[in-house]
């Protein structure tokens, strides 16, 4: 099968560009730009240099692999990819001033097909201190902006296209039409990638790497580890265990639903383990958020352990999307970790059980478009994201009992209404948080010193970015009467209007 190589140098919208490239129907694979060699060349159709936080102009800046300039074939370097490549064919790069940071209009100078079928002005999306101060002997500039003259570059020679701008993102305009322009039209990629083929492929990888050994896959109702507990029985069938672990930290009667849920897979065993006193002890005055998601992590592998030995088990599957992979630390380039997912970063660096992540390299749109073809239910696939490390998150500060069902109350008024209002399916995630500070309030007439609920509402695709989702203000006053008049010990009701970037979904 045709596929796109994207070299990773470290930028937080590598993923994007992957996402684009798959929104294609065109199959591709993310390297380190640290690697130096490569699989499956001979099905290689064409190379992405991905943009990174690094300036070229550093003394340990990471270098374009020489494979690239082997194979010979189309490259589009993006950002930082097109000034690592400037410099390698002899070019000048300045380290600017400033940053330069947001939008900008672009205009097309040269026709050229990496912008066919575009209009010759559009706006662009711009993030770089770097900039192109003169081009190498046999390039030529296609297109600029107000302040830079190089913000599209083509080398007839090599077959480099270089964009000092983002078409990943979504504030830029046609930016998916010129990755396809790119990875299609010039690259001459065949649109072969489809849900069915990655079904097949993943069966085939697991059976592969497990082989009739038992697989513990680790389940928490959510459409991620449904698809995965899905392809590992078809994978290995009755060799594959689901186990529910309780630890505590669950929504309002979360445990009870999952087990009801999962009870109609019948293909599969369901364990279901309460370990809630194990998670709360050793969570107990814990207050640093990257702590909790490690202790959170080592936890469940702890009890997943003790499961292994008593089933015989030495694999354990989760749902690892590429989304946590990135959020929590540079596994495939000099990226910055954001935050620890509690299934990657929380991870012990020894384990007795051996990882098995057939989604990591997917989104959350492709694994939901994944279980709509296994025949998943809409209850699975539409379910809003729900982490790992559960309410401990969104528990700003300690953790207490008292504080987790207060939470609990709150976020299940939340959903409820927002279900009953029919907003539920238009929003990616919406949750509670409950902040660690009190301020004073007016209740029956009598002074009250109680806590502060926020509501996050998102809306987004693929959980890299979203917007703040705009309900209607009758909705969350009715959301905010609930809460204060229902759940003892809240008093104030607020609402996150923060977009992703600057902040992240969830709160920790």
């Amino acid at each position: 099968m045709d596929w796109i190589l994207i070299i990773d140098f470290g930028s937080q919208y590598t993923q994007l560009i992957a996402r684009k490239i798959r929104e294609q129907n065109i199959y591709c694979r993310v390297l380190s730009c640290f690697e130096n060699k490569i699989e499956d060349a001979e099905h290689l159709k064409g190379i992405f240099l991905s943009g990174g936080p690094s300036s070229v102009a550093d003394e340990n800046a990471p270098e374009i692999p020489d494979y690239v300039f082997d194979l010979k074939l189309p490259i589009l370097g993006i950002c930082y990819g097109l000034q690592g490549m400037i410099r390698r064919l002899g070019g000048v790069v300045r380290k600017s001033s400033k940053q330069e940071y947001g939008p900008a209009e672009l205009k097309v100078i040269s026709s050229n097909i990496l912008f066919r079928g575009l209009p010759r002005s559009f706006q662009v999306w711009m993030s770089h201190g770097d900039s192109t101060l003169r081009l190498p002997k046999g390039c030529k500039c296609i297109a600029s902006t107000k302040s830079l003259k190089y913000a599209a570059v083509y080398c007839k020679e090599k077959r480099f296209y270089g964009l000092q701008f983002h078409p990943e993102v979504y504030h830029t305009e046609y930016g998916g039409k010129i990755i396809y322009n790119f990875a299609v039209n010039i690259c001459g990629t065949k649109r072969h990638w489809t849900a069915g083929r990655f079904v097949n492929r993943a069966v085939k990888q697991i059976k592969d790497e497990v082989g009739g050994s038992k697989v513990i896959c680790a389940l928490s109702g959510g459409v991620d580890s449904a698809v995965c507990a899905t392809l590992l029985s078809r994978a290995v069938g009755k060799n594959a265990i689901a186990v529910f672990i309780d630890n505590g930290l669950l929504r309002k009667n979360e445990g009870d639903d999952v087990e009801r849920a999962f009870a109609t897979f019948n293909s599969l065993k369901f364990k279901r383990v309460n370990a809630s006193d194990i998670f709360l002890k050793r969570l107990k005055g814990v207050k640093d958020p990257e702590r909790k998601r490690k202790i959170i992590g080592r936890t469940f592998i702890k009890v997943f352990d003790g499961i292994a030995r008593s089933e015989n088990v030495e694999y354990l599957a989760q749902g690892t999307l590429y989304p946590d992979l990135i959020e929590s630390k540079s596994f495939k380039g000099p990226s910055t970790t954001i935050k620890s997912h509690h299934n990657v970063g929380g991870l012990p660096k020894r384990m007795k059980l051996k990882i098995v992540e057939p989604l990591k390299d997917l989104f959350k749109d492709e694994v939901r478009s994944i279980g709509k073809s296994l025949g998943l239910p809409k209850k699975f696939l539409m379910r809003h994201p729900f982490p790992g490390p559960g309410l401990a998150v969104r528990i700003i500060g300690r953790i207490t009992t008292e504080r987790l069902q207060l939470l609990r109350e709150a976020d299940d008024i939340f959903i409820s209404e927002l279900k009953h209002s029919k907003q539920y399916d238009k929003i990616w995630q919406a949750f509670c948080v409950l902040l660690p500070i009190k301020s004073v309030g007016v209740m029956g007439d009598e002074r009250s010193y109680e806590y502060t609920i926020a509501l996050r509402a998102v809306t987004g695709v693929d959980g890299m970015t979203a917007d703040w989702a705009k309900l209607p203000n009758t909705l969350l006053e009715r959301i905010a009467s609930r809460i204060t008049g229902e759940v003892k010990g809240v008093n104030r009701v607020v609402y996150d209007i923060t977009s992703k970037p600057p902040a992240t979904i969830e709160w920790e």
